[in-house]
């Protein structure tokens, strides 16, 4: 195949060896239910009630058993030809169990119910309890089976009890209307109805398993110690398959091995984000600083109590023993091998984890940081294996924002640092200690990101600490007329008129050099640069129109020069084509649950899937993975996320990238930076501590830039300390670019609020879904903006447009 075939000319060619079409098949769907069976958590199996015997008889309770939630809305939404709930997924299993169908036939009728008059799933009301057809139920069978759903989607965030009044002139997703009518008290907690749906199906059975398919973090406190309940299975969003993986699970075919990618608090009140979440449409005070998830619950005096599953938690059917075979510090590397055998009856994988503690020193530290981690493959009855962690001493050193020990490095502060190894961030055990003999500077930088406006923040021991406050930015400033925004957001890219020409000819400029005379090598990416006339230097900057299936628009476009318009796609949990198009792809997992699985292995095996069905529908960019930090519950788009905790986001996502780019597909990584909110997220300030956003917010994306190399990165919608992120050239140019020297491309997200010409100076190359020529082209009138400026965003884009085969 001829380089840009597919973005030229759009064919239906198949990927698949064997002329087939890789897009939504059998292998590429089983792939999605293995990997939804390797992320989903065990929470709890007391009394062995899992998994379940052979010709066990269940009673299946609770909407959620029809009303499945494959994953969330707006970009992370997938066409798919079906998905399989729960209820189907044990219908595939008759040699395993037995459903009793009257009940299941209620809940089916009530939920279609629900569908007809426009419900979405998961946004459905809990029918009220069917006694009578539950007490004839009880008699065919003494085992329940509690099914809970949830969906969250793009632009709106979860509700708190911490909540006032929105601000009225604030747009909000019609989506949230209905979620505060079905959940009153925010959809983290049982709504009234499914309380007293639970209540009534303890009390009728004596053995109750509950499937959470959720998300992200929800209330686990109604079941955590409740004695009658005595299986819990997180299922998270898994895909196409979900029901199907769970109903295996749930059954015995195969052995959970996800561990927690969050912990799992008492309350949405106990996490230190949900007070202040929803203080401000205007802006979210990053109070707690580094201490974020299980930094915060496992080092702040008191708020370890408040935890029901730690980070890293996750049970099995079988037993696993570790036995320590060396731990050692050598060039700057610990190192760590541990032999890992299954003791029980089931085949079955196990997670190592390798934390990190480092001395409290004058910088404050976490208590326990993830250091390393690595899986074992499926151990049989039996089986051993040998695993070694990683991680650098330097990895380990905490960026000094208030030059309390040297300002604006990374310091590996004087003093004792140890190790723990284990199977959470709770249970481990010390393997080994070194000392630090005196403070080292192990990275100096300069400081970027300073915030003005952010007062305090928390220190180790729970108290705060002030922070210097200075004249804010006006993120709104414009050296020349803004573009309104009525003439701006949800814009297409206009369509530039070419010439007639002779059909047997090229409609090549006259004399011009064409771009694959770049591609051969024949001239230079400068030279051909250097052809262009600003007005089409300021076009190529922008997005162009849609070709094919594609909804989300491309880059490049310019046929008098012979540059192709390769096309970007949605989402994260598989390639997104609107349904009115008439192809159907294949749904992955949530995020979440991939993090889940600790496996990199099959992220890379996701990514690569996925990558096969973007490139065989002739689209060149995907834009995932999303890796902002799940910093609160409250967060809609968690579920497009992987983790509270940065270095297990990065390591996963690095992964993805890598199997994504294996096909010559540009991956995207997204939303650069502190992108942790939906409500009003085009014009809400992140104001967070320089410290915070460097070793939190910033760490996953500096991990997958060194380890992945993504040919593309999306800024996120959101402001910054006082700079929108497009327009935040601390963060593009001298962080991204000059520190951890990304050579790829960055893209804006789709219609942000940015000044165009001022994305442009910050180095954020294309503007999307479309640019503004006309402004720019002002800007440069103007004086506020160069000719080179826009040379050097062209070259990077045009510079991606060459990656793609």
């Amino acid at each position: 195949m001829e380089k840009w075939q597919r973005s030229l000319y759009q064919p239906n060619l198949p990927l698949g060896a064997d002329g087939t079409k890789v897009t939504a098949s059998k292998a590429h769907i089983t792939l999605s239910k293995e990997a939804a069976k390797e992320g989903m958590v065990l929470l709890k199996n007391n009394e062995s009630l899992l998994p379940f015997q052979a010709g066990t008889k269940l009673a299946l309770f609770g909407k959620g058993s029809f009303d499945y939630v494959k994953g969330g809305g707006g970009s992370g939404d997938v066409t798919v030809a079906y998905t399989t709930n729960l209820y189907e997924g044990f219908k595939k299993l008759p040699e395993k169990v037995e459903v009793y169908e009257a009940l299941s036939d209620y809940y089916r009728k009530e939920v279609e119910k629900q569908y007809e008059a426009g419900a979405e799933p998961g946004m459905t009301v809990e029918p009220a309890f069917p006694e009578e057809t539950a007490k004839k139920a009880r008699a065919y069978t003494d085992t329940a089976v509690i099914c809970i759903s949830r969906f969250s989607g793009e632009g709106w965030d979860r509700k708190s009890s911490y909540d006032k009044e929105m601000d009225e002139s604030v747009q909000t997703d019609p989506l949230l209307e209905k979620a505060e009518r079905i959940f009153p008290d925010g959809d983290f907690y049982l709504t009234k109805e499914e309380s007293a749906m639970v209540e009534q199906v303890q009390q009728l059975f004596p053995k109750v398993a509950v499937v959470m398919n959720v998300g992200g973090m929800v209330d686990t406190d109604w079941f955590a110690e409740n004695e009658k309940i005595q299986a819990v299975l997180m299922a998270w969003q898994g895909g196409m398959e979900g029901g199907s993986a769970a109903a295996e699970l749930l059954c015995g075919v195969g052995s959970p091995s996800g561990k927690l990618s969050d912990t799992f608090a008492k309350k949405l009140e106990d996490y230190p984000s949900s007070e202040t979440f929803h203080e401000s449409v205007k802006y979210v005070d990053y109070k707690e600083d580094i201490y974020v998830g299980y930094r915060y619950f496992e080092t702040i005096p008191g708020a370890d109590k408040a935890v029901n599953y730690p980070f890293g938690y996750g049970l099995s059917y079988t037993t696993f023993e570790r036995a320590l075979v060396s731990a050692e510090e050598k060039q700057g590397v610990i190192r760590v091998r541990v032999n890992v055998t299954n003791t029980g009856k089931y085949p079955g994988k196990e997670v190592m984890q390798l934390y990190a503690q480092a001395p409290q020193g004058v910088l404050g530290k976490a208590k326990r940081v993830l250091a390393a981690f690595e899986k074992t493959r499926l151990l049989a009855q039996g089986e051993t294996q040998l695993l070694t962690l990683e991680a650098p001493v330097a990895q380990l050193a905490s960026y000094d924002d208030l030059g309390k020990i040297q300002k604006s490095a990374y310091v590996l502060e004087k003093g004792k640092y140890q190790f723990y190894l284990g199977t959470s961030v709770r249970e481990t055990e010390q393997v080994f200690c070194f000392t630090m003999p005196e403070d080292t500077v192990t990275e100096q930088l300069t400081a970027k990101l300073v915030p003005t406006l952010l007062a305090e923040r928390m220190l180790s021991d729970g108290s705060f600490e002030k922070l210097p406050q200075s004249e804010p930015n006006d993120p709104d400033y414009s050296a020349i007329k803004r573009v309104p925004r009525e003439e701006s957001d949800g814009f297409s890219p206009a369509v530039r008129a070419l010439p007639g020409h002779q059909i047997w000819s090229q409609p090549y400029k006259k004399d011009a050099h064409i771009f694959m005379e770049v591609a051969e090598g024949k001239i230079t990416l400068d030279e051909f640069v250097t052809q262009m006339t600003d007005e089409e230097l300021a076009h190529i900057l922008g997005g162009q129109p849609n070709t094919g299936v594609a909804n989300t628009f491309g880059f490049g476009n310019m046929p008098e020069y012979g540059i192709p318009n390769i096309m970007t796609a949605d989402g994260p949990a598989g390639l997104r084509i609107e349904k009115k198009c008439g192809v159907v792809t294949t749904a992955w997992p949530c995020a979440t649950l991939l993090a889940c699985t600790w496996n990199p292995d099959m992220l890379y095996q996701v990514g690569a899937a996925g990558a096969a069905e973007v490139k065989e529908n002739n689209i060149a960019v995907w834009l995932t993975p999303a890796v902002n930090i799940h910093r609160s519950p409250l967060c809609g788009r968690n579920f497009e996320y992987y983790s509270e905790d940065p270095y297990l986001t990065g390591k996963m996502a690095s992964a993805m990238v890598k199997g994504i780019q294996s096909k010559h597909i540009a991956a995207t990584v997204k939303h650069f930076a502190c992108n942790n909110k939906e409500t009003n997220r085009k014009e809400s300030d992140s104001r967070v501590s320089e410290r915070a956003a460097r070793e939190i917010y910033l760490k996953a994306f500096e991990i997958i830039v060194k380890e992945a190399d993504p040919w593309c990165i999306m800024s996120s919608y959101n402001i910054v300390n006082g700079h929108r992120t497009s327009e935040n050239r601390e963060l593009l140019e001298d962080i991204l670019r000059g520190e951890w020297n990304y050579q790829g491309m960055v893209t804006t997200d789709w219609w942000t609020s940015g000044e165009h010409y001022k994305e442009v100076k910050a180095g954020n190359d294309i503007k999307m879904a479309c640019g503004f020529p006309e402004s720019l082209l002002r800007a440069k009138e103007a004086g506020v903006l160069t000719r080179e400026e826009m040379e050097i965003c062209a070259k990077r884009i045009l510079g991606l447009i060459l990656k793609i085969d």
